[in-house]
């Protein structure tokens, strides 16, 4: 007879003692327990948690009165100003899904993204009507345009749709009763990743990762309700790392910087006493090299973290004794930003300044809230030794690992191949257990905290009438981290120069993924004809 496991026994799950997570309830709850702190900065505009909930509300309500609900997307295409905020809680508050737009893509791919996706609401910025107006001339889809208009916004950019973002939203009910996910694992947003092939893939978040990944950067940033976070990255990338949600846990504030520039950088360090920012290595290289009538000694240490491509350790030596204390991260789209962190040792703290940067730009341990991080051989999908030279690839497992890629199983499937999640990146593991980037088997650029597909740069390329040849590899660079080098083989009897190459790049490109150098040469193949990357990036490195 088998033995009755008393704990199973009538002790099941019921509204009382479960409750899908969700990072919604953030903000709920910071609005009653700091109603008039301040939540969000934004130029002159200042909203205490009392009024960001209620914003949000608005936006849920307004949003609800149009039919938006469970299934559909709204789009964002916008900098990191106060609307955005709004978005992360307002869209999933209807039970929608998040997509924010990388505010640097070209038409045709804002085109793809909104097909894709099957976007029945964008919420669009003035600054962007030009690319967003090409893009909603090709896409099939038409979308609900709201626009954004910010009064930090100068420019000449015109107003697509027929209602503006504060009239919408104005019209929305402040007690709005929202309602979390039934299941935590519904999606709460959708991130677009460049990949290596075609058209990017959908990334698609759920609560239940939002949630836990905003309690991460909570626990690994130190962060308390006296935290003021500057916002230097991107919301539009993984959802700001998922500090957008973050905040609201301790009732920290949010600064809104909608140019990324250094002396903005140091004026509000100054001004509004920020604690944290995060940021690619080339907003550290913009902060070193910053003019003097820019650069501002810091008034206190300010915790800044940053991922992307891998930092070199000079720039984190020179960032430390500028007064920043760097912290690496690394991760992908597909790990809700950054999973693993480079966790201090205080066995370090004697080292030599040279290095502890060292150490500090390898890319660390898995994060507090992820379950699995390990370098493996992809082949037999075991561990390799752990002697900081047996390369294999970096691979993740747990909650803070994605849904899948949007409407496409067989990527999703060969990204989850043996239980883990692959990244495509190769590395090593150190005897202490962290990891360290040697190489990317994607071939994907990290240029400013961009990937660029090599690939798409490519089909470009060989578009033009006189290129025979075209391969992209990445060139490392001081200021961006790496930008694109192109080497052409042109046809026979052709000439070509290399402004003519970038600027048909231009006219067909984003700006970001246009080839910063561009080498005529014959290009060096394997004996079955295939492009010998490895010789091209040496070559990209020397020159």
């Amino acid at each position: 007879m088998s033995k009755i496991n008393h704990y199973e026994v009538d002790l099941d799950k019921n509204a009382a003692n479960y409750v899908p997570l969700t990072p919604i309830g953030f903000l709920e709850r910071a609005a009653a327990v700091y109603p008039t702190r301040t939540a969000i900065i934004h130029g002159e505009l200042r909203y205490t948690y009392a009024e960001a909930y209620a914003r949000a509300r608005r936006l849920a309500s307004a949003l609800a009165a149009r039919g938006v609900g469970i299934g559909d997307t709204v789009s964002v295409m916008a900098p990191n100003t106060p609307p955005v905020l709004d978005a992360h809680f307002g869209v999933p508050m209807t039970g929608a899904v998040l997509n924010t737009l990388n505010i640097r893509l070209d038409a045709a791919t804002i085109a793809f993204t909104l097909d894709h996706a099957e976007t029945k609401v964008l919420i669009t910025d003035r600054e962007f009507s030009h690319v967003i107006k090409a893009a909603l001339e090709i896409a099939k889809a038409k979308p609900l345009v709201i626009d954004i208009d910010d009064p930090q916004y100068t420019g000449r950019g015109e107003r697509l749709g027929a209602i503006e973002y504060e009239d919408f939203i104005a019209a929305g009910d402040p007690d709005f009763a929202w309602t979390g996910p039934d299941d935590e694992w519904r999606a709460i947003s959708l991130n677009y990743t460049s990949g290596t092939t075609g058209n990017p893939k959908g990334v698609v978040y759920h609560h239940r990762g939002a949630y836990l990944n905003a309690v991460d950067n909570i626990v690994s940033a130190g962060m308390t309700g006296k935290s003021v976070y500057l916002w230097t990255l991107p919301m539009f990338h993984c959802n700001g790392w998922c500090f957008t949600w973050s905040l609201a846990i301790v009732g920290g504030t949010h600064v809104c910087l909608r140019r990324v520039e250094a002396a903005a950088i140091y004026a509000s360090i100054e001004t509004y006493k920020v604690t944290h920012l995060c940021g690619a290595p080339i907003v550290m290289g913009m902060l070193i090299n910053a003019g003097a009538e820019a650069k501002r000694p810091l008034p206190h240490p300010v915790e800044l973290f940053t991922a992307a491509a891998p930092p070199p350790a000079a720039v984190i030596a020179a960032m430390e004794d500028n007064g920043f204390k760097i912290t690496h991260l690394y991760g992908l789209t597909e790990t809700y930003g950054p999973a693993t962190i480079c966790a201090w040792n205080e066995d370090w703290d004697a080292l030599s300044t040279d290095e502890q940067a060292a150490l500090k730009a390898r890319q660390g341990v898995k994060s507090p809230l992820l379950a699995g991080l390990d370098v493996m051989d992809p082949g037999t999908m075991t561990p390799v030794p752990r002697d900081g030279l047996t390369m294999g690839e970096v691979m993740f497992r747990g909650n803070l690992v994605m849904k899948g890629y949007l409407r496409n199983p067989k990527a999703s499937d060969e990204a989850f191949a043996g239980g883990w999640f692959h990244s495509g990146d190769l590395g090593v593991i150190h005897p202490d257990g962290y990891i360290q980037l040697r190489d990317r088997s994607k071939d994907i650029i990290i240029s400013g905290g961009e990937n660029i597909s090599t690939i798409e740069v490519e089909d470009v390329l060989y578009k033009h009438p006189k290129i025979l040849e075209a391969a992209v590899v990445a060139r490392p660079d001081e200021k961006w981290g790496e930008t694109p080098c192109a080497f052409i083989n042109v046809k026979a009897g052709e000439s070509l120069t290399e402004d003519e190459v970038i600027a048909f790049c231009k006219a067909n490109l984003a700006g970001y993924k246009v080839p910063r150098t561009v080498v005529f040469e014959e290009l060096p193949k394997t004996s079955t004809g295939k492009v010998q990357k490895f010789v091209l990036r040496d070559r990209a490195k020397a020159l």
